[in-house]
């Protein structure tokens, strides 16, 4: 018997992709992911707002060069879907390869912990990203 796929499933898969994408630094599948037109906008954690798909490939483009090592565990994920359009909230929980004293490379690792947003729109086939907001979160959480 086949389960019926729902809204929220569709959202939460292309939110995945998404997550996927960053942890393998793969520009190509992150491309796959967006809306690439000038809808598109982010902002990192420390960053002003990027607006156009242009400016945010760019921002992957720079992440990626500079990122040796992520993985997130993503916890508190909640979906909202209102007429082709999907809020995800959720609190990145990451591990990342730091660097030693004076830029060099270790083999350490830090932690942090980043609340966002994710919003998607459906293109017709599948839901894409049209806007990534960031915010680092100090201590623990309320």
């Amino acid at each position: 018997m086949m389960l019926a796929v729902t809204v929220e499933d569709e959202v939460r898969s292309a939110n995945s992709a998404f997550y996927s994408a960053f942890e393998r630094g793969d520009l190509d599948a992150m491309a796959g992911v967006w809306d690439r037109t000038e809808r598109a906008r982010v902002t990192h954690p420390g960053w002003p707002t990027l607006y156009g798909w242009a400016k945010v490939l760019g921002s992957w483009e720079a992440i990626f060069a500079n990122t040796d090592y992520i993985q997130f565990v993503l916890t508190e994920e909640q979906i909202l879907v209102l007429d082709g359009v999907a809020i995800v909230t959720l609190d990145e929980n990451i591990l990342q390869g730091a660097s030693g004293e004076g830029g060099a490379d270790s083999d350490a690792l830090s932690g942090a912990r980043v609340a966002a947003t994710n919003v998607f729109v459906h293109d017709g086939r599948q839901w894409r990203m049209v806007h990534h907001h960031g915010s680092p979160v100090a201590g623990d959480a309320v």
